[in-house]
């Protein structure tokens, strides 16, 4: 359910969410109890992290025919291959989502959620690297925003799932676009974000590329503009004063305020005043347990600017 940031306690973290519209934490309680959906925005997050392992984030399960929704670990178990401990692996029907166009295992649940329209889309980050991806329907804004692009455009509706991953292939063999960007790269592209004239500019020339090679296809291109949402506009600002968080997130004990979101991309208030905004991803919180507590700060360090 959605719900303010709590006051206090222990949570495996699943990472930052869109689902619901805006930028949301996605937490496990502790020893047990329904995940929680906490806001992040202009409010203080103040945590512990305990330990150094990773513990298992859940699964996916189907709502319906058309969504899917986050479930946690029953057992809060330690992760295993791909974040995920082997009784959650093995009753996660989505994991065969990305095999179903090329003739994978496909349960039932997952054949009738694949059956559903899909978009395919362009997104570009602020180093000018542009990815293509897919998302079902009912996830098309949702899955734009947790990128943590600068720029994006939707380029067709298809069908369903299977005719789009068929598409999503061939662009990237014929134009040699990627479909995963790394966290690290987003990262370090908006601490250099100087301009956002680059990727504008990098991102029109691939879109005029892809709708080239769609109409090759026989498939019409019906451009559409991501609108990116408001949490992220401080972010997309080159002027705005930023610093990289000089320590791991993943360890120790952080008290920032977000004031801007971008992906899981944050920039978040130190506690000192007439300090910069720090640069982080609170997506490296994914898998770790952390202890809530407005107790918790960051510790002190001397940084300089990522602009200049």
């Amino acid at each position: 359910m959605d719900q303010a940031l709590p006051a206090s306690r222990t949570y495996v973290c699943h990472g930052i969410t869109w689902a619901s519209g805006e930028p949301r934490l996605l937490l496990a309680p502790m020893p047990g109890g329904p995940l929680v959906y906490a806001g992040v925005m202009d409010v203080r997050l103040g945590y512990q992290v305990s330990g150094t392992g990773r513990w298992c984030t859940g699964r996916y399960r189907f709502a319906d025919r058309v969504r899917v929704e986050a479930v946690a670990c029953p057992n809060r178990a330690a992760a295993e291959a791909g974040g995920q401990c082997a009784a959650c692996a093995g009753q996660d029907e989505f994991r065969f989502a990305h095999q179903f166009h090329s003739g994978g295992h496909a349960p039932n649940a997952l054949a009738a959620y694949m059956a559903q329209p899909h978009w395919l889309y362009l997104a570009t980050f602020a180093d000018g690297t542009t990815k293509v991806g897919t998302a079902a329907d009912p996830r098309k804004r949702s899955r734009l925003d947790e990128q943590g692009a600068l720029v994006a455009t939707y380029l067709a509706q298809s069908p369903d799932g299977r005719a789009v991953r068929f598409l999503e292939d061939a662009l990237t063999r014929r134009l040699t676009l990627t479909q995963t960007v790394r966290s690290a790269a987003k990262l370090t592209a908006l601490a250099e974000l100087r301009d956002l004239a680059p990727a504008r500019a990098a991102h029109q020339q691939h879109l005029d590329h892809v709708s080239e090679a769609l109409s090759d296809m026989n498939i019409p291109a019906v451009p559409e503009p991501w609108n990116p949402p408001s949490e992220g506009g401080l972010l997309r600002t080159p002027g705005t004063g930023r610093v990289l968080y000089p320590h791991d997130p993943r360890e120790g004990e952080h008290g920032l305020t977000v004031l801007s979101c971008l992906g899981s991309q944050v920039l978040a208030s130190p506690d000192g005043d007439g300090e910069l905004p720090y640069l982080l991803d609170l997506g490296a919180l994914k898998g770790r347990r952390i202890t809530l507590g407005a107790q918790f700060s960051s510790p002190p360090a001397a940084v300089q600017s990522a602009l200049f």
